[in-house]
């Protein structure tokens, strides 16, 4: 059995790591130098820097893909648990941390907000119900077509994972503190979204991050996509950089295989798509060949949001930093209206990633500062502006006691422009669609092809959604979806 999967990030990997174990002819075609998507390692002159993911969260999600394969998970990936994880510094200079430590919360809470201090407890019990629900009935589901969805147990589940409430509105029950509340708030851009639009359902990202933890892998998280290499490899899947896949070639309702740039041609009894189906589609397929996800349908989608990115190598290390560090915006209802727009923030919420604050010899010669602020999808910037918003955000952080300009050695600018160019990434959102609409949220692209019976999909734009874990699972799904079929043919 001959499977091709276009795009070698974290989905494809996952998926070439099963059906190779279980004795499907694997073949990857990766268009870039690196495996792994935008879990890209970055290296300037002694100074590491992780593109994506920073946080690492459901550890036994990415173990799980190694142990497939032979491989000793905990010996080939060691991952250290940062247990006082993220300072949340606010626009009046004061902070509070996010830990797993429930104890240092609630001393936290106790001082800034009584109201948060009482109801902390009901509130981790919320999020981990959230989650519970969440990973039982949703994230280890493939969702083919319309059939999945009429499942009663499903939709007795969706109705009690808070789907018509927005996450901002969730919060202000728990809590009082408006620090406290934007820090929260926060997650819904984990899937590259607004807490004012996103369902509640979301919140379980806040029981992954203060109830289960979160995580750093030794020498950088990139590490993660070197060694689902290495899984893929050992389980028997051939993996090719450097090959741009730029057709699928159909045959009535099936794909028959694909054509490389080269012009050379790969056939496929199956054929996964690993990227943004969003932009991927148009790209491989012709309108006409895919009536239930055309040009049109696509059209429709609201792109979740981009990112501005500053990746700056310091000669010194500032105590001021911590491993997570995030400067909010003194207004973030604003911000996220102004992204809403099309319009980079004048007050952005700036996010600093220094991960050898942990581990000091992924940049031995001063911090390694990774910062990401949230940007608009879609919209286009010349070199200028680019420069006069960098210039803007050193400002804000020189403000803020964060004199990150005054020491830099190295540094790198990355657009949402360059984003969409390097990942084929839907108009260079980070996360395919977003979740403010809540159709959007809860059905999302489906992961088989309504219009070709052997193409399936697999990353954030599909289900599960977005980020590391679910991208991994969502190549999980997939696999478990074709080897079923496999089974049932013998």
């Amino acid at each position: 059995m001959k499977i091709v999967i276009v795009g070698g990030g974290l989905g494809g990997l996952s998926a070439a790591v099963s059906l190779a174990k279980h004795g499907a002819e694997v073949k990857v075609f990766e268009k870039n130098e690196h495996f792994g998507g935008k879990m890209m390692a970055v290296d300037e002159k002694g100074y590491h820097f992780d593109f994506g993911p920073n946080t690492i969260t459901m550890p036994e999600v990415f173990y799980d893909v190694i142990r497939q394969s032979g491989m000793n998970p905990h010996k080939s990936l060691p991952m250290v648990k940062l247990t006082h994880h993220t300072r949340n510094q606010f626009s009046d200079g004061t902070y509070f941390d996010f830990s797993t430590d429930a104890a240092y919360m609630k001393e936290q809470l106790k001082a800034v907000d009584p109201k948060g201090f009482e109801n902390y407890n009901r509130f981790l019990e919320e999020i981990r119900r959230l989650y519970q629900l969440s990973r039982k009935h949703f994230l280890h589901r493939t969702f083919s077509g319309w059939k999945d969805y009429f499942s009663l147990s499903l939709a007795s589940s969706m109705s009690k994972v808070r789907p018509l409430e927005s996450l901002d509105h969730f919060f202000r029950k728990y809590f009082d503190h408006p620090g406290v509340i934007q820090a929260l708030n926060r997650y819904s851009t984990y899937v590259g979204s607004s807490p004012y639009d996103t369902p509640a359902t979301f919140a379980m990202i806040a029981h992954l991050e203060l109830g289960e933890g979160v995580y750093y892998v030794r020498g950088g998280n990139t590490k993660i996509a070197e060694r689902f290499v290495e899984a893929a490899e050992t389980s028997g899947a051939e993996l090719y950089n450097n090959q741009r896949v730029v057709k699928i070639l159909t045959e009535g309702q099936r794909a028959k295989g694909v054509l490389l740039e080269s012009g050379e041609v790969e056939e496929a009894d199956y054929v996964i798509v690993n990227g943004d189906l969003l932009q991927a589609v148009p790209d491989l397929i012709e309108n006409d060949r895919r009536k239930k996800l055309s040009d049109q349908k696509i059209n429709s989608f609201d792109p979740s949001i981009s990112a501005f990115v500053i990746m700056a190598g310091l000669d010194t290390r500032l105590d001021e930093l911590k491993h997570h560090h995030v400067l909010f915006s003194r207004n973030y209802e604003r911000e996220f209206e102004q992204l809403k727009r099309g319009e980079y923030a004048d007050d952005p919420t700036i996010y600093i990633c220094t991960s050898s604050k942990t581990d000091p010899s992924v940049s031995p010669y001063g911090d390694n500062c990774f910062l990401l602020i949230n940007a608009p999808a879609g919209g286009s910037s010349s070199k200028k502006d680019l420069e006069a918003y960098k210039q803007h955000i050193y400002k804000r952080l020189n403000e803020a006691g964060l004199p990150i300009q005054n020491h830099i050695k190295v540094e790198r600018v990355v657009s949402p422009e360059d984003i969409e160019t390097k990942f084929g990434a839907y108009r260079g959102s980070l996360y395919g669609p977003s979740s403010n609409r809540r159709h959007q949220a809860f059905m999302r692209p489906f992961n088989k092809s309504q219009d070709i019976e052997n193409l399936y999909f697999c990353g954030g734009s599909t289900h599960p959604g977005g980020g590391s874990p679910m991208v991994v699972l969502s190549g999980q799904n997939v696999a478990n979806e074709i080897l079923g079929k496999l089974v049932h043919i013998e």
